[in-house]
């Protein structure tokens, strides 16, 4: 079941009843700490499967396209794209990804706000006609470069998050749009929609009423130029719970039978990302060195307290799987893979990467039992934002990544009418390895 990220091929393991993703892990640890305690991934295929079908039955008026930027393991697209989902892309290599898997450059929108000349020129070689814009420098690259061009213009929305800009970085003002669309129509650029994007850190469901208000007003305005309007994006921001998706549903969905109703010809469309895969990928770790140092604070609030802090480092950091701590706060509480005593002691620790680099610091404050060197650390929760491509320090390893599937999300798939010798030619599908013996340990067949 192991694969790369960049694996042409990859098998998954299909999980008999009573098997389940903790028993994987385990045999896996078991594994790794025979053969070098590398860092490593399990992926379950399968809810992905189960995210696509809670979207399909809330918010099914709605087509995913999945960012693919948020994790581009060949497994996930190629699952997403036998689900039927489109893509938004944001680079030449990521839309050649996606059209590999014969993906239809219908499916395919090409979101990068800031697009490299030469990526255009690759868009309309191979036919992604659907791009974003926000700006008149894009708008002319465009006109350039690509005739065939169909374009979204991308409006800026209003969640302040913690006092700052939000989602103002990238987006147009409604002011603006008007000089946007006078651009378009003297450069002979094809303007058919709109795009918003509300980040998921917005609490504010009164965001979602002001955006689609004023992509109502620029679908207006399109309208008097003479534009044909036929497509909504409402970007991403789905955290991938069902009360969150509801929560949404229950904001858009009477505002978009008023604005944007059925049977207008308006296609409404979204980017769902981590949605779709931060909760089908757990990450193991392993502790690789451990600093005892003086702990400045107490329960009480006192200092000189003599009960020790530790300091553990990993064999994975921000520049490797936990690189989107760099930019926002850990989605993941570690979990300790060794059992201890529900009354064993709990010390003030902090978890670092292995470069030594005061940025790479992955958990500022928690509370663990004292770990030694080797021990092991579950991340849950790891499916976005952790796939780049690693950094050279230290001759950082890629983790590898164990693709697993029961076989009641398998046979699910199958009823949809979704096979691996019609639609999913490299998965592998296999039974699984684990065993579980007499005294709980697991084998790994070879």
């Amino acid at each position: 079941m192991k694969g790369f990220i960049d694996d042409a091929n990859y098998s998954v393991g299909l999980l008999d009843e009573g098997t389940n993703l903790g028993n994987v892990i385990d045999n896996y640890v078991y594994e790794h700490t025979l053969t070098g305690k590398n860092a490593f991934f399990v992926g379950d295929l399968g809810k992905i499967v189960k995210k696509h079908s809670q979207w399909q039955n809330i918010v099914a008026q709605i087509k995913p396209f999945y960012t693919v930027k948020c994790n581009s393991a060949p497994a996930v697209l190629e699952i997403l794209a036998a689900l039927g989902t489109g893509f938004a892309c944001s680079s030449k290599t990521e839309m050649a990804l996606v059209q590999e898997l014969g993906v239809s450059p219908e499916n395919i929108i090409y979101i990068s706000p800031c697009k490299q000349v030469s990526q255009i020129k690759y868009a309309a070689k191979v036919g992604v006609n659907i791009m974003t814009c926000d700006n008149e420098v894009e708008l002319k690259k465009i006109a350039r470069n690509h005739p065939n061009a169909k374009v979204l213009l991308h409006i800026a929305t209003e969640d302040n998050i913690g006092g700052e800009e939000g989602n103002m970085k990238f987006g147009t003002t409604l002011k603006n749009c008007r000089h946007l669309l006078e651009c378009a129509k003297e450069l002979d650029v094809q303007i058919i929609g709109v795009k918003f994007h509300v980040s998921s850190a917005c609490k504010e469901s009164q965001v979602y009423v002001h955006a689609l208000s004023d992509a109502r007003c620029v679908f207006d305005m399109a309208g008097e130029f003479g534009f044909t309007m036929n497509m909504l994006d409402i970007g991403g921001g789905f955290t991938g719970t069902e009360f969150q998706l509801e929560e949404v549903n229950h904001v858009i969905s009477p505002l978009l039978d008023v604005y944007f109703p059925e049977g207008s010809g308006i296609k409404i469309i979204s980017e769902p990302g981590s949605y779709y895969v931060s909760s089908a990928f757990t990450l193991a770790v392993n502790i690789i060195a451990k600093k005892v140092v003086e702990n400045k604070f107490s329960s009480g609030g006192k200092t000189g307290s003599d009960e020790p802090t530790f300091m553990y480092y990993m064999n994975d950091g921000v520049y490797g799987s936990f690189a989107s701590k760099l930019s926002e706060d850990l989605n993941t509480i570690p979990e300790v893979h060794k059992k201890y005593k529900e009354d064993e002691p709990l010390f003030t620790s902090s978890l670092w990467g292995p470069s030594c680099d005061e940025l790479d610091q992955i958990v500022e404050n928690c509370l663990l039992p004292e770990l030694n060197v080797g021990d092991w650390l579950i991340f849950d929760n790891m499916g976005a934002d952790s796939f780049h491509e690693p950094s050279a320090f230290n001759d950082f390893q890629r983790p590898a990544i164990y693709y697993m599937m029961s076989y009641s999300d398998w046979y699910e798939m199958q009823d949809a009418g979704i096979t691996s010798d019609t639609m999913m030619k490299n998965f592998f599908f296999v039974p699984s390895c684990i065993q579980l013996s007499q005294e709980d340990n697991f084998s790994t067949e070879a």
